[in-house]
This record gives structure tokens, sequence and C-alpha cells, in this order.
């Protein structure tokens, strides 16, 4: 006899709801930063995840994040390929009170938008079949094996490492595999492309901020007094990065750019995940404007370097990604999580120096490992699209549609 609590259940039914939306909030907010004539392309990449990640999880994708144990603990088996084992009545084995089901679909959101992060770096610049590949490889070569390891009970799990919602397993995997696709590919050939809609941009925002509630709250798994502190902690973080980027900017620009407090708050929600349910809120409000300073920073350096990473992925995900789960390290206390651990401002020193080599080895491996990936499947179909096709456009060029009947305007 099962003894699971239909408030936990509701409330994980609608945090993976909310998990669900912000791959299309996603899609809209790289849809509007993208140019006029590729905004279809760069949006079917976020929307062909949700199909293609989807049956993937289902096929093996949720056994080799969370069943079982192989190679030492770097990936699970497949022991619950196609849901075998897994019916009405079985309980999450962290959370007795939910199906396990639950937990399935609540991870599954989570493998959709990860790789869909890594598409606004070579915005216009790849063609649909090798990103399709890349989709498939990426996830069973990068996703998988770190969603196994520090989510799935595998070998960054057992050392100690913590990652409350993805900053290693989702952001710094994903920045850094954009870094890798923008050094790869090379270039757009018109670098200056500018936003087609930032109403666009504000909507994706929007989305992917309301969203983040579910991707950080529902971490908890459960319903408790963790699943508020992490709510409150996201949204903190995040109007302080957005405030910050933008007070930057302004000092800089001499006007206040919506896009940069935009910006800002995504970057802030990227850098507060992995500590949302370890750190306290004065802890949450100094990630947030750490999150504002050093992601601007990391923007200005990727330009300064002449690294076209077109909706700046590298500088806002895998910088938050690593600043967050860095300043884990630093913020992290026992006293709001008892089942975290005391970071490097309560004496925690091993803890902190854990959480340094573990996203800077994830971050390493998803660079190396994407970049690796890029050129096998570029021996199998071309990675780049030709010279005609990026300056018509990839919306017509590979889809044969437009964002907008320019001719009804």
């Amino acid at each position: 006899m099962n003894t699971f609590d239909t408030g936990t259940i509701g409330f994980m039914l609608l945090a993976t709801s909310l998990v669900m939306l912000m791959t299309p909030g996603l899609a809209f907010f790289y849809g509007g930063l993208a140019g006029k004539r590729n905004i279809l392309g760069i949006m079917i990449q976020s929307f062909v995840s949700m199909g293609i990640t989807t049956i993937m999880w289902f096929i093996c994708g949720y056994s080799l994040c969370f069943s079982g144990d192989a190679m030492g603990g770097i990936i699970g088996n497949l022991d619950k390929a196609f849901m075998s084992g897994v019916d009405l009545n079985t309980p999450f084995p962290m959370n007795h009170h939910m199906p396990e089901f639950v937990f399935i679909a609540y991870q599954m959101m989570f493998a959709i938008i990860t790789p869909a992060l890594i598409t606004g770096a070579f915005v216009n610049r790849v063609t649909f079949k090798s990103y399709l590949l890349f989709l498939v490889l990426w996830q069973v070569l990068v996703y998988y094996p770190f969603e196994h390891m520090v989510w799935g009970g595998g070998l960054l799990a057992r050392w100690g490492v913590l990652d409350f919602a993805g900053g290693i397993v989702v952001h710094a995997t994903a920045g850094f595999a954009a870094l890798a696709s923008v050094i790869y590919v090379g270039k757009r050939r018109d670098v200056a492309s500018p936003p087609n809609s930032i109403p666009l941009i504000a909507i994706g925002t929007g989305l992917l901020w309301f969203g983040w509630y579910g991707f950080n709250a529902g971490s908890a798994l459960d319903v408790n007094s963790i699943t508020g502190l992490a709510f409150l902690n996201t949204d903190v973080a995040a109007s302080f990065a957005a405030i910050t980027w933008l007070v930057i900017e302004w000092s800089m620009a001499k006007k206040p750019k919506f896009v940069g407090l935009l910006t800002g708050a995504v970057a802030g929600l990227a850098t507060i995940t992995p500590a949302a349910g370890f750190v306290s809120l004065p802890s949450a409000v100094m990630i947030g404007i750490a999150a504002g300073i050093v992601c601007y920073l990391a923007v200005h350096l990727k330009n300064k370097m002449g690294w076209d990473d077109a909706l700046d992925v590298w500088g806002v995900h895998g910088i938050g990604g690593v600043l967050g789960t860095i300043l884990l390290g630093v913020f992290a206390s026992k006293a709001m999580n008892a089942t975290g651990a005391d970071g490097l401002m309560l004496g925690g020193t091993h803890f902190f120096a854990k959480q340094v080599i573990a996203v800077a080895g994830a971050s390493l491996y998803a660079f190396l490992f994407t970049y690796i990936m890029l050129y096998l499947i570029n021996l199998v179909t071309p990675v780049r699209v030709t010279v005609e096709h990026e300056d018509a456009g990839l919306d017509t060029a590979l889809h044969g549609e437009k964002a907008y009947d320019e001719g009804a305007l």
C-alpha cells in the first residue's frame, strides 16, 4: 500500500509544468535576440528538443541517469530502460510521498532545456541535421553522465559535491559546450546582426523567470521550508542581478538598456540555481550582485576575445553556473539546510575545494567533448551552413518559412 501525498504530487506536477514552460520561454528569448531572418531557425532548435529528448528519456535517458551505477559511478545502467519496473505504485526512492513517475517527468524537463541552452551560441550558423545529431550525442556523452554523477548517486554525489538545481549539471556544462561550439563553428558573416524584437526577449525572460520557480523550488522534491527558501532566493538573486547589470551598463553606455536588465535577470537566475536551497537570503543577495558584475564582465571579455557567442550563452549560463557553484562552496550553511554542508565562510574548506574542482572538471569535460563531437559530426554531415544559406537566413533556406509576412505589415 503506497503512502502517496496528493499535495506533494500536485506541487511537483506544477513544478514540472513550470520547467516545461521554460523551453518555449527560451525559444522566445533567443528568437527575439536573433536576427530577423533566423528567428524560426533558433526557435525550432528549442522546440525539437522537447520531442527528441522525451523519446530519448523514455528509451534510455532516465535509466542512464537514475538507475544503478556503472563505470565507477560515472553513468547509470539500463535497468529502467523503456521505464521497465516502474508502475503506478512505484514510490520515488528519495521521497515515498510521490510516485517515481512524477520524478521521471520532472527530471525530463531538465534534460529538454539543457541542450537547448547551447543553441544561442551558434545561431544562424549550424545545419538542422547536424544539430539533431548533436542533440542526441551531447545528452548521452555529456548531460547523462553529469546528471548521474551529481543527482543520481554517482561519483560526485558520493564525494560530497552539491548542486541544488543545476549549476554544474545544467548551466556549466551547457555554457562551456556553447563556447566550444563557437570556437569550432566560427564567426557569423554578419556579426552586427541586431535583435529583431526586444518585446519578444522580454516575453521569453518573463517565462524563464516564472518557470525558474519550478526549476529551483521544485528541486527540493518536497513541500517544506526548503521549498520556500529556494523560491525566495531565486527571485531575490534574479532581482539584484538584474539591477546590478542595469546600473553597470547605464554607467558605461550612459543609457539604461532594457536588454541589459533582462540579461542580468537571467544571469542571476542561472547563478543562484546551484545554491538556491542551501544558502540564506542575505547570501542570495550577495550571489545576485556577484552574478550581475561577473557575468557582465564575462560578456565584455567574450567581445574582447572575438568569440562570436551570439546570445551570450557562455557569459550568462556558463560563467553563471560556475560562479554559483563556487559561491555555494562559500555560503552554504547547514543551519539553512541540514542535508547540505557548511561552506568556506563557516570553515568548510574541503567542501569549497570540492565544489571548485567539480565545476572546473565539468566545464573542461563539456568543452572538450563538445568540440570533439562537432568534429565527428562534421565527418557525417556538414555542421556549418553554406555561405548562401547564411546570407539568405536559415528560416527560408533550411525551413522554408518566415517569422513575419512582411507584405502584410
